[in-house]
């Protein structure tokens, strides 16, 4: 017969057992999107990733999480086939140069890679290329490496920084979009519309006008745009990249005094769809647009 010494034993380490999934269940409820800086699905599709005040916010078969690594301030967050881009500011304690100038992870946020600028430049406008992992940035005041304001480019992890003459941009610059298989084409979101260039930047043309266009990504198949309007009313978007196209209305949620800030599209299962809001809503569909469900509202996480 086994001991008393033992079933104490045992139920001490059912209650520690059971004390660390209470634990680690009463984290998963309590992630909080303190602000959302961007929105990107990992390359499998099977998370999707929520850059904040406080590190990355992981959202995947149907709970939230935090990433591993460290709970960096991550501004201008934006994601390839291969890697994390981002700016910003370190965490408190950390020891690290703020701000960050360009930052790359390539094991999803748990070690990030200093690419240049640091201690110089945030880039809170930052887009990359999903497939080829250009990156394109606003740079609003002058560094060590470029020496005015403006939209500048990179194809080599920031060795080399090229800047864009952005002619036919004629309003406040909102977002940055890349195509995900040809670098040179860019898309940019004004407060007058939506502009694309073909040649890096150096020449946009506005192809939706009438309302202010806040954000928008390039559709995965290369030959649509999605985009996020706002003129009284929060409006979602999708237009085809011949030249005349017309865009057509994707339903979105009911959003009060709100608007869509950022869009992702899984690359695994491309039907799927997420958007994050200015005050920090997330919803996601999985029949491209048709019918949505929250997984966030006003920065509570929801499972």
């Amino acid at each position: 017969m086994k001991s008393r010494k033992h079933f104490a034993r045992t139920l001490l380490i059912a209650g520690l057992s059971a004390l660390v999934a209470a634990t680690s269940a009463g984290a998963a409820r309590a992630v909080t999107l303190t602000h959302v800086h961007g929105l990107s699905y990992s390359s499998d599709g099977a998370r999707l990733m929520i850059p904040s005040h406080d590190g990355l916010a992981v959202y995947g078969g149907g709970k939230w999480s935090k990433a591993a690594g460290p709970q960096h301030d991550y501004m201008g967050y934006s994601g390839t086939r291969d890697a994390l881009y981002s700016s910003g500011h370190p965490a408190p304690g950390s020891g690290l140069t703020n701000p960050f100038g360009l930052i790359k992870s390539t094991d999803g946020g748990q070690s990030w890679k200093k690419l240049g600028l640091d201690g110089e430049s945030d880039f809170h406008l930052l887009a990359t290329s999903y497939g080829t992992n250009a990156v394109y940035v606003v740079n609003h005041g002058a560094n060590s490496r470029m020496s005015q304001p403006g939209i500048y480019s990179t194809m080599n992890d920031g060795l080399r920084w090229t800047r864009a003459a952005a002619r036919g941009l004629s309003a406040a610059l909102k977002s940055l979009a890349v195509h995900p298989n040809d670098a040179k084409l860019v898309a940019a979101g004004t407060d007058d519309g939506l502009y694309l260039s073909r040649d890096a930047a150096g020449q946009f043309e506005r192809i939706y006008s009438g309302a202010q266009v806040l954000a928008e990504t390039f559709d995965l198949d290369g030959r649509h745009l999605w985009f996020s309007a706002y003129a009284g009313k929060a409006s979602l978007m999708r237009i085809a990249l011949d030249l005349g196209a017309t865009p057509e209305t994707v339903s979105i949620p009911a959003l009060t005094e709100d608007a869509v800030a950022y869009i992702a599209q899984n690359p695994a299962r491309r039907s799927e769809l997420a958007i994050a809001t200015f005050k920090r809503s997330v919803f996601v569909s999985k029949d491209g647009g048709r019918n949505w469900t929250a997984i966030a509202r006003d920065g509570a996480a929801l499972e």
